[in-house]
């Protein structure tokens, strides 16, 4: 059972700010109960009281999942003062709900890109610890064949001098552009980009498939989004355990 202020639930929810929320609520758009609330600091019981706002039954929930196909020229941040964010796609109701990328995506790659309020689960999804995979479908300039199948198997030394951990390359087809499968349990800076570089090769197209167990919604187009289904979110919770 968890309790909580009316004003913090209905910000949390995603119905405005704290300001606005003590607005609504002196404007008697609020009951609990069916009583009119008149105190933002009330305290209710957010799995017990029956709380209406604007003719609108609320059901509280603490997290929200968003699956989202990240376009090109979109940067994974929560704000940035000259580019476009992922945030900037979204409407404002989820947005108040403090949603951030769970990892992130290059400006120039696109895909599945979870967005949530759930700090624990994100942190468990980038954790190398917990050895979730994330797949990519990738065009590259350039001959990929079975000797880099086995050179990405036992991992990549990068510009830098770090070599990577072990990580799946599957060949779709090879020739002057190259497609391929890269999975890849990391998340350094550009990595699957530096991999092919340390072999000679480009990466001139990128797109995230899955994050373990949660594969990106095909009916979903560049910039679109929605919420996890229940099954989704247990498939991804089933990826961290």
């Amino acid at each position: 059972m968890a309790k909580m202020r009316i004003d913090k639930l209905l910000s949390n929810t995603g119905f405005g700010t704290r300001k606005e929320v003590k607005g609504f609520i002196k404007e008697g758009l609020v009951t609990v109960n069916g009583r009119t609330v008149n105190d933002p600091g009330l305290i209710i019981e957010t799995d017990k009281d029956d709380i209406i706002f604007n003719d609108e039954k609320i059901f509280y929930r603490k997290y929200i999942y968003i699956m989202m196909n990240k376009p090109r020229g979109v940067i994974s941040a929560t704000y940035d003062p000259s580019e476009k964010t992922v945030l900037d796609l979204l409407p404002d109701d989820i947005k108040a709900r403090k949603v951030f990328p769970a990892g992130r995506l290059d400006k120039d790659t696109e895909g599945l890109l979870l967005l949530t309020n759930d700090g624990i689960l994100a942190h468990k999804l980038l954790s190398p610890k917990k050895h979730v995979y994330k797949k990519y479908y990738a065009e590259i300039s350039g001959f990929i064949d079975e000797d880099d199948i086995s050179l990405f198997s036992n991992g990549i030394v990068l510009d830098d001098g770090y070599k990577t951990m072990p990580a799946y390359l599957e060949i779709i087809s090879s020739g002057s552009i190259s497609k391929v499968y890269v999975s890849i349990k990391e998340g350094k800076y550009h990595q699957i980009k530096r991999m092919f570089e340390s072999l000679g090769s480009k990466v001139i197209y990128l797109k995230r498939l899955s994050m373990g167990y949660l594969n990106l919604d095909e009916n979903l187009k560049e910039g679109e989004w929605r919420e996890l289904t229940d099954n989704e979110l247990k498939l991804l919770l089933l990826s961290v355990e």
